[in-house]
């Protein structure tokens, strides 16, 4: 059951934050060339994402995250200069482990929290959190911040601990 929740989510998220990564489109080939599609091998190492994510799901899901971040498959995984490959297996890279958590984390907020938020003028995007939520396509989180006319705008919404003014 909750693996359908973390793969239902990751694939909901990514359909409505991104959804040309979901939409299965090909690089164009040259003139006169075939195109073969490359065979993916069963995922192996997961273990945040259920043991049984196809090949494709696997690849959606990594696209959107790629997206989120803006980064490339060897920020989290290490290159295999034998194979002239990334080694998306290896757990080499801290990156990946930092990648693990934010996953868990984020599933967590979504599935205990978000689940929670039953307003009926929210959009779903607005009712789950994702990596692109903090992230906003940079490989670290992006701070907040608020526009220098913001409290004026809206008198009282100070900080509680600000004198009022006179």
């Amino acid at each position: 059951m909750f693996r359908r929740f973390v793969i239902a989510a990751a694939v909901a998220t990514l359909t409505v934050l991104f959804p040309s990564a979901l939409l299965g489109q090909e690089a164009p080939t040259a003139p006169g060339a075939t195109h073969q599609p490359m065979m993916m091998p069963k995922p192996v190492n997961l273990k945040v994402l259920p043991k049984d994510t196809s090949p494709d799901q696997l690849m959606k899901i990594m696209h959107g995250y790629s997206q989120a971040l803006g980064v490339q498959c060897t920020f989290c995984h290490s290159w295999d200069a034998a194979a002239k490959r990334p080694n998306f297996a290896s757990d080499e890279k801290p990156e990946k482990s930092t990648a693990r958590t934010m996953i868990s984390m984020t599933n967590e907020i979504n599935a205990k929290y978000m689940s929670q938020i039953h307003d009926p003028d929210a959009m779903e995007e607005q009712k789950t959190v994702a990596c692109s939520t903090c992230h906003k396509g940079h490989n670290m989180p992006v701070p907040f911040k608020a526009p220098a006319h913001a409290s004026s705008e809206h008198p009282g919404m100070e900080h509680p601990g600000t004198p009022p003014k006179e």
